[in-house]
């Protein structure tokens, strides 16, 4: 692939996503596809949604674009990611119970497996590879419908998920590019195409909102994107890249589930516990709380590039630096602590 391959996929995206949000926005305002404010919402005016279709059609005509559809990841990402997405819109306005969601995510998962798109071997840090075998297909399944729930979860504020995924998106293609995916790479400046487009009606104040709809399917093809590249790249550290490309996500979830199981609640309880809630609650600023998550994910994302690029002692180095540093700052936050925020001396409730 020649460079501008590159930025025609990035900017078909960008620009498909760019025109097609506002006529989302109308759509959803005509039908009263809203966003009603809950207890734990930021926002106390309701928002149209609709803005995961937006996000998906644009991306997915980028890759038809660009890669065209002999290519198995763009199958997977246009049939099974629209499904994703489909499945998404249905939760944003039926609400759907959890379990339902979960059999719809693992269906996914399968789908994607039974098109021949796995997690076969992974670079071994010592030398060589390890075959992966009977536990190809569990592991990739476990990796779809993880990075599909981390996704939603951290669309909590104006323009996060959809920073983050293009962060996270322009860190993997840079990583794929560097250890010769060249393919995954293209595919990657199209998702982060779409994510950046949708952006500018996103930010806060937002004049439309993705959804579960745009939320799961950015999970979704960065999931199947990470396959196909970083995971499957020469890298002696190549599961740590797409890990700490998505690090902010990955950790806010993981430390959900900590909290709730310690807390004796279900881990698909919700809360307002979140990483992007206690920064609210230090006192900060809508917009303040995601830019400093933009800057985390951003320092994520020069981690994992130093990860290709350095020896694999060094590169275990970085990623140790890493887990330490979030953890002091997990524990400052109090995203460890089993009180409510109610409980968190000169905590405020986000709004509604």
């Amino acid at each position: 692939m020649s460079l501008p391959a590159y930025g025609v996929a990035f900017g078909a995206a960008f620009i498909l996503v760019l025109l097609l949000t506002p006529v989302a926005r109308r759509l959803a305002i005509r039908w009263n596809i809203q966003a009603h404010p809950v207890a734990r919402s930021v926002h106390r005016t309701p928002l149209p949604y609709l803005g995961g279709v937006a996000i998906y059609l644009g991306v997915a005509g980028s890759l038809l674009l660009t890669s065209g559809w002999s290519n198995p990841a763009v199958r997977a990402i246009v049939l099974v990611g629209g499904a994703v997405m489909l499945l998404g819109l249905w939760d944003d306005a039926r609400n759907l119970k959890p379990s339902v969601k979960l059999l719809g995510q693992i269906a996914a998962g399968l789908a994607v497996v039974a098109m021949g798109i796995r997690i076969e071997w992974l670079t071994n840090p010592a030398g060589g590879m390890v075959i992966l075998g009977a536990m190809a297909a569990p592991l990739t399944l476990f990796w779809v419908v993880a990075l599909i729930n981390v996704m939603n979860l951290i669309d909590g504020l104006d323009g996060l998920a959809a920073g983050i995924a293009g962060i996270a998106s322009l860190t993997l293609m840079v990583a794929a590019f560097q250890t010769g995916q060249t393919a995954a790479a293209v595919l990657l400046a199209a998702v982060a195409g779409g994510a950046l487009g949708f952006l500018p009606y996103n930010f806060n104040p937002a004049r439309i909102i993705m959804g579960d709809a745009g939320s799961m399917f950015l999970g979704f093809a960065l999931a199947v994107l990470a396959v196909q590249g970083m995971l499957k790249g020469p890298a002696a550290l190549a599961l740590a890249v797409p890990v700490l490309a998505l690090g902010l996500p990955i950790a806010d979830t993981f430390l959900a589930i900590v909290r709730r199981l310690r807390q004796g609640r279900s881990i698909s309880a919700a809360d307002r516990e979140h990483v992007h809630h206690r920064l609210l609650q230090l006192g900060l600023s809508h917009r303040d709380a995601v830019i400093v998550m933009y800057i985390i994910s951003g320092w994520l994302g020069i981690s994992a590039l130093a990860v290709t690029n350095l020896p694999t002692l060094q590169g275990v180095g970085v990623v140790a630096f890493v887990v330490v540093t979030g953890y002091f700052l997990a524990h400052r936050l109090g995203v460890l602590s089993t009180r409510t925020s109610h409980d968190v001396k000169g905590g405020q409730s986000p709004g509604s």
